[in-house]
């Protein structure tokens, strides 16, 4: 498939620039795929599709601070600095984006806080907007990051067009969020509450954890109309042997396996087994999903409402008929369901 078959018209007003009230209250659209049905729910109507043995693969990356605004010595020049990943702890490397990246060289130094407590050194270029810093900080490990959560910033996606407020800190987080490496939220988990959580487990739904560290690669746009020429960023994946078991047991006794979320998705099919089945992993991948692909592990899946042209909006088109996906998100602009990672959600059977 080419990527202009993915573009559709996403008016302005739809993409949302706050969560709803309350998390479980979002809408829901629900996509029958072998009936073609499409239904408007509210979230917390997701209890009445989910019975006893069945399985919600989540994602329970948590994200950390990751933007920082500084300045660069001599000039003081405000530079917005964005954490990508940890390259090294001991030396306090990270990879990470610079803006405005033409006045960031290597060599210069970027000071960070009121009283300038967190200094970093440029020490190499990688992309036309990345860098490989240096922190230069005194303390301990423990301290350092203490530092970095207290000057960065909710890394709200660019397209929510609003500084962060303190509402966010925890409302771009799930409520399962445990391993901190993500610098964007898995938003369909977003729509979790702590009160449905408990209502689902207590229906006899097993929740099966695993952690992909979500990176900037989901918001990278794909240039290139052959998609078979896209190249996805690398995002590190931990599948553990317990929640593989759960997987599997729910596969085993043809009950769902809904994942949450298009990271659950491509976590879980970087590491199926000859057999069909999951398989515990920890390494990285760069997984693209795209039609026409035949999936091993889930059978339903929950995920937001995606941008035109997006990785994730394929993935979906994948999991779901090309056509009927087209035709529900035709829907949700004419219903006016709210878009992207503070949106509503969808439910695909």
């Amino acid at each position: 498939m080419k990527l202009s078959q993915f573009n559709f018209h996403l008016p302005k007003e739809l993409i949302a620039e706050h969560p709803a009230k309350n998390r479980d209250e979002a809408r829901l659209m629900v996509v029958n795929r072998s009936t073609g049905k499409i239904e408007h729910k509210v979230f917390k109507d997701i209890l009445g599709y989910f019975n006893d043995g069945d399985c919600m693969i989540i994602n329970d990356t948590k994200v950390f601070p990751a933007r920082l605004y500084g300045n660069k010595e001599k000039t003081g020049a405000k530079i917005e600095v964005f954490l990508l990943r940890e390259l090294n702890r001991e030396s306090r490397l990270w990879d990470v984006l610079v803006d405005p990246a033409r006045k960031i060289r290597i060599g210069n130094k970027l000071y960070f806080g009121e009283d300038d407590s967190l200094v970093a050194e440029v020490i190499d270029n990688t992309t036309s907007r990345g860098r490989t810093l240096r922190f230069l900080f005194d303390g301990d490990y423990t301290e350092f990051k203490a530092t970095i959560e207290s000057l960065g910033e909710t890394p709200l996606p660019k397209y929510i067009k609003r500084a962060p407020v303190p509402e966010d800190e925890e409302r771009y987080q799930t409520i399962f969020a445990k391993h901190e490496g993500a610098v964007a939220a898995p938003t369909a988990g977003l729509h979790l509450s702590k009160e449905l959580y408990k209502r689902l487990e207590l229906k006899g739904i097993d929740f099966a954890p695993l952690t992909l560290h979500v990176g900037l690669g989901s918001f990278r746009p794909v240039e290139v109309e052959d998609l078979t020429k896209h190249k996805m960023d690398s995002e590190q994946v931990i599948i553990s042997e317990e929640t593989a078991n759960i997987v599997n047991k729910a596969k085993e006794n043809k009950k769902k396996v809904c994942a949450v979320g298009t990271t659950v998705m491509r976590a879980i099919e970087s590491s199926v087994s000859t057999t069909g089945t999951l398989k515990p992993y920890n390494q990285w991948t760069n997984k693209f999903i795209f039609p026409p692909y035949d999936f091993s592990i889930a059978n339903c899946m929950i995920t937001n409402f995606h941008m035109p042209e997006s990785t994730l909006l394929m993935m979906i088109c994948g999991f779901a008929d090309y056509d009927l996906v087209m035709e529900a998100y035709k829907q949700a602009v004419k219903e006016k369901y709210r878009f992207l990672s503070y949106g509503d959600a969808m439910l695909i059977l």
